[in-house]
């Protein structure tokens, strides 16, 4: 499995996350100052070289693929994705850990990368499942993961804790290989319309 893979799209380039990419990333996460968020853990100035070593380690060991997601026209950081809890033997992972700089939410950015993540998933890792875990109270989270054409499989009660302490519930999404061909179709007609999928 290739843990360091580019992913190019018409707008958007998910490229490896690098061990000097603290910076820019800290910068994107200041548009909207995203580390406030109760829902997501987006790292801060005080937590972005934990977050960093704690991703190239996952890496490293196979479990991880982190990427960070740029602007193609002007190479600027815009947030950050990855694939985790990945699971070779059985053919599955989850998308996960995505967050975008806040001028940059609610447009194609997040639709285009994972319609990436999606297709490298299916077609060129051989995955069978991908699934999507968002919190329960992250609502515009949930709209714009079943607006990707993943179903609903249930909630997960105390799924995690979150830094904060709150115990997180959480809801399980995900698509399976005989689901693909029509996602895959239904994300280029709304990409090639110029229709959003949400952040």
């Amino acid at each position: 499995m290739d843990i360091y893979p580019t992913l190019t799209g018409s707008h958007i380039r998910l490229r490896p996350l690098q061990a000097d990419d603290g910076p820019a990333l800290l910068q994107a996460a200041s548009d909207g100052e995203l580390w406030q968020l109760k829902f997501t853990v987006v790292p801060s100035q005080a937590t972005m070289a934990a977050y960093i070593a704690t991703a190239l380690e996952a890496r490293a060991a196979g479990m991880v693929i982190p990427f960070v997601t740029e602007d193609i026209s002007s190479g600027k950081v815009i947030g950050s994705t990855r694939y985790w809890k990945v699971d070779a033997r059985n053919r599955q992972l989850e998308i996960g850990h995505t967050w975008l700089a806040a001028s940059w939410q609610r447009t194609r950015a997040n639709s285009e990368a994972k319609y990436l993540m999606l297709r490298h998933a299916f077609d060129t890792l051989g995955m069978i499942r991908v699934q999507f875990t968002t919190d329960e109270l992250n609502t515009r989270s949930q709209a714009a993961i079943l607006r990707l054409g993943a179903r609903l499989e249930g909630l997960i009660r105390y799924e995690r804790i979150m830094p904060d302490g709150r115990k997180r519930n959480s809801l399980r999404y995900s698509i399976i290989e005989d689901e693909w061909p029509e996602v895959c179709a239904g994300l280029l007609a709304r990409l090639a319309q110029g229709e959003i999928a949400g952040a």
